[in-house]
């Protein structure tokens, strides 16, 4: 949200184009969010509400149902279903018949009232300065960030209280005045989840020692209060399970974000783990506290908020998906001198907090340690090594400008050319670039995996019936070759191991490396080239999803080999139909020739010789006979291939401009759409 309103260029007059002033484009943006965030809150509550009950809000069914723990006259304990503290369920058990009655709706919409609360505070409490733009648009940002975030989404699903010690230690650093009065709140929440004991000495050693000390008694009182109400369920749960260690799911699970955790899944057990734990845990809090601290005093007490629960995060022996909400605070704090870095953690940490784990890491074995702590990993460069700038340094304000070409005239009239697609001149941030690109390349797999045509049954049909369409087509064009040459290959055996090999390797790693040129010697073509590729596939997604075509490996009596995959069981009924890693109908159009000939238009452009060009476009060649030779498409697959490219490159040129041949710097100074036109640089 901090981060937003910085890009390196100079102040622009928000939306100063023609269609409004700009605060009146102003007032239109955030209404627009405002809206956004109301859908989102809808849409979470119409997704538990919608889901029958015992499959929905199952945490909290356990702690009101018949039988459930709050019921019972025994411990608390004796299901480790329950894992607060016993001033928890002091506090809980008044809540019981309430909870009962409206155990669906009013409990949901009660969590949503906490989260657009807690997203009010955390906008009021950015550090300053900030913008008119980012102060009006701060609330609804933060509520939509906080409703699409996995912690949030996991509250509401399991009918969790972990938001209320987040908003009481927020409103008492921000809202409350009075040094007592917020250390009571902050001691509350402390009763409620222990680890927020960490923030009383970020209050001592950054003055507010008033409030230390009343979070430290509010603490001890309600504990006490607990104790003497049920003796019983204090000693389990401080002295049997030790502040709640063992409560709940098992340690080791990957749900439990903690080093805790981590060190469980790593293998270690026993008293080596232990002692290691307590060590990097001691470590992680002195560090963290320190630059908390440091931050607090530079003026940027939320993200010495952030990073203290950072901090608790990974010294608390669990640390569930609800209780993660500390990282997404995180995201205030600026990071970069330059410009094109300021992004990068802001994106890292969104995407940290509202995607899935595997859709941020490659589902490779040497991965899983980083996937299956990426939350945890994100909390500990939070707490320790990330470098947020202080308010004292002069890139806060004004980090190193981007670098873009000089504007070039619209294509069309009334077609304007989108601004997020300027040509950048100096080398995007590597960081982001990669991080986005597999984000998008994850994105695209579950986009494909999603394209089967109805059910697996229906969409294995609907693929073949349109794969006997395609074959009559090709054989009334006199194009019905694939049989002939996978045939003809299949008898030879190292052209065979050739197509194969080209086919299940060149599709990536060509790509890829004309990436890495383009982004190393020619950033100005990079952004074009990505361009161009992310329309061609966002394209190719629409015919997958419009036309799933089984290819001729795939259709029954046909005759033609897998030579990639082996021999194939056409009796299977499942066979063939959506599979845990692709799509096995998403043949048309065939992204294989598409990107490989996305690949050798762009070195034709750039290449400076022409037998680099030559060898570019021999790459679309050797792809389309493999495709072919190893049965995966259909001649036509390649033909829509090369429709969707070409659509690519056109919607890049209408809404970028041209390609930038020789790129001349945007004149100092001058504002979007204010800079003269003039011929396409």
């Amino acid at each position: 949200m901090a981060n937003a309103e910085h890009s390196g260029r100079p102040a622009e007059a928000f939306g100063a184009t023609a269609g409004g002033t700009p605060r009146a484009r102003l007032r239109a943006a955030r209404l627009g969010l405002w809206l956004i965030a109301t859908v989102l809150a809808v849409r979470q509550m119409t997704v538990v509400l919608s889901t029958p009950r015992g499959e929905r809000l199952t945490d909290l069914e356990t702690w009101v149902g018949p039988d459930g723990v709050l019921h019972v006259n025994g411990s608390l304990y004796d299901s480790t279903r329950f894992t607060g503290t016993p001033f928890g369920g002091l506090v809980l058990k008044p809540l019981t018949r309430a909870a009962e009655e409206a155990l669906g709706w009013g409990w949901t919409f009660g969590t949503l009232l906490l989260v657009a609360a807690l997203g009010l505070v955390a906008a009021r409490a950015l550090p300053q300065p900030v913008s008119r733009r980012t102060s009006l648009l701060a609330a609804p940002v933060a509520i939509s960030l906080l409703m699409l975030s996995l912690p949030v989404r996991n509250t509401l699903w399991l009918g969790q209280t972990s938001i209320i010690p987040v908003l009481l230690v927020l409103l008492g650093c921000f809202a409350i005045r009075g040094e007592r009065a917020g250390g009571l709140l902050i001691g509350l929440a402390a009763a409620l989840q222990p680890t927020v004991l960490l923030f009383a000495p970020l209050l001592w050693f950054t003055g507010r020692r008033r409030a230390a000390a009343s979070l430290g008694a509010t603490f001890a009182g309600c504990t006490a209060l607990a104790w003497a109400a049920m003796p019983h369920d204090s000693y389990m749960y401080w002295v049997h399970h030790m502040a709640g260690v063992g409560l709940g799911g098992k340690a080791d699970d990957l749900a439990n974000q903690s080093l805790h955790g981590a060190l469980l899944r790593v293998g270690l057990s026993g008293p080596m783990e232990i002692t290691l734990f307590l060590v990097l845990g001691a470590a992680v809090a002195a560090l963290g506290l320190r630059r908390a601290v440091r931050y607090a005093r530079d003026g940027q007490l939320l993200l010495a908020v952030a990073i203290t629960g950072c901090a608790a995060i990974a010294v608390s022996p669990t640390a569930w998906q609800h209780q993660l909400l500390w990282v997404l605070l995180a995201v205030v704090g600026r990071v970069g001198k330059r410009a094109s870095d300021r992004y990068v953690w802001p994106v890292a940490v969104i995407l940290v907090m509202t995607l899935p784990a595997r859709m941020m890491l490659p589902n490779m074995a040497t991965l899983y340690p980083l996937r299956d702590n990426v939350v945890l990993l994100a909390a500990l460069a939070a707490a320790t090594v990330i470098p947020f700038l202080s308010r004292t340094s002069p890139y806060y304000q004004k980090p190193v400008p981007t670098e873009f070409a000089a504007p070039v005239p619209t294509r069309f009239r009334h077609v304007p050319l989108l601004p997020f697609l300027r040509r950048v001149l100096s080398r995007p941030n590597l960081l982001l670039e990669l991080l986005l690109l597999r984000v998008t390349y994850a994105a695209y797999q579950q986009v494909r995996l999603a394209a089967t045509g109805g059910t697996n049954s229906e969409g294995r049909a609907t693929a073949e019936q349109h794969a006997h369409q395609i074959l009559d087509l090709e054989r009334f064009l006199q194009l019905d070759i694939e049989h002939a040459v996978n045939h003809a290959v299949a008898k030879i055996g190292w052209l065979r191991d050739f197509f194969d090999f080209y086919y299940t390797s060149f599709h990536f790693v060509v790509p890829l490396s004309v990436f890495a040129v383009l982004y190393w010697r020619r950033p100005a073509d990079y952004r074009w080239a990505r361009s161009a590729l992310g329309f061609t596939t966002l394209l190719a997604l629409v015919g997958f999803w419009l036309y799933p075509l089984a290819p001729p490996r795939l259709l029954p009596g046909l005759g033609v080999i897998d030579t990639v995959h082996g021999v194939q069981d056409f009796s299977k009924p499942d066979y063939g139909t959506l599979t845990a890693l692709t799509n096995q109908y998403a043949a048309m159009p065939s992204l294989h020739f598409g990107w490989s000939l996305w690949c050798g238009l762009v070195i034709a452009f750039i290449a400076p010789r022409w037998w680099m060009k030559a060898l570019g476009l021999l790459h679309p060649f050797f792809t389309l006979s493999a495709i072919v030779a190893t049965g995966n498409h259909w001649v036509l697959d390649a033909a829509g291939g090369a429709v969707v490219v070409g659509a690519g490159f056109g919607l890049t040129y209408l809404l970028q401009g041209p390609r930038a041949r020789s790129a001349q710097r945007e004149p100092a100074g001058s504002e979007r759409g204010l800079v003269k036109q003039g011929a396409p640089s």
